[in-house]
């Protein structure tokens, strides 16, 4: 681990209940092989993503995944919302992180491997619609982890 090594070393939402359903799941090599096909052109993810996936692209205690089943049918999900809204984002991205019933968080995936962190909102009428958070996504599970252990959300 290069990036993630502090979700790997807390892999539960609460540091006091280790119960197994709250505790971080990944998805295999292969299936990140295959994201990477569908929503990079074939080309490798950032690091980072590639190690949030491995440890926790099933469960993350850091960010949801919304209502879906796999990480390709998340990516799916947040296109169809942007689809019915008529809004594209033009460069390659992931989402990460879908919250409030309107909002996503996603990077880039030509930012290097450690990219920062946008907000997306795509049911507002502003033209303005995405914004960058000013934090990278090391940095952004590192402070979500450290609210964690505090019993804050973590988003």
């Amino acid at each position: 681990m290069e990036y993630l090594q502090k979700l790997k070393d807390n892999p539960h939402s609460n540091p006091y209940n280790t119960n197994d359903l709250f505790k971080i799941r990944g998805i295999s090599e292969t299936e990140i092989v295959l994201l990477e096909q569908t929503w990079n052109s074939g080309n490798p993810f950032p690091k980072v993503l590639k190690e949030l996936l491995f440890l926790a692209g099933e469960f993350c205690i850091c960010f949801s995944y919304g209502p879906n089943d796999t990480q390709n049918d998340y990516q799916l999900w947040i296109r169809g919302h942007m689809a019915y809204m008529s809004r594209v984002i033009s460069r390659p991205f992931y989402a990460l992180h879908y919250y409030g019933g309107i909002d996503f968080l996603f990077i880039y995936l030509d930012e290097g491997d450690n990219p920062m962190i946008y907000q997306a909102s795509p049911y507002v009428d502003e033209v303005d619609w995405i914004k960058n958070l000013n934090i990278n996504v090391k940095d952004y599970i590192g402070t979500s982890i450290d609210r964690i252990k505090r019993g804050e959300n973590p988003y």
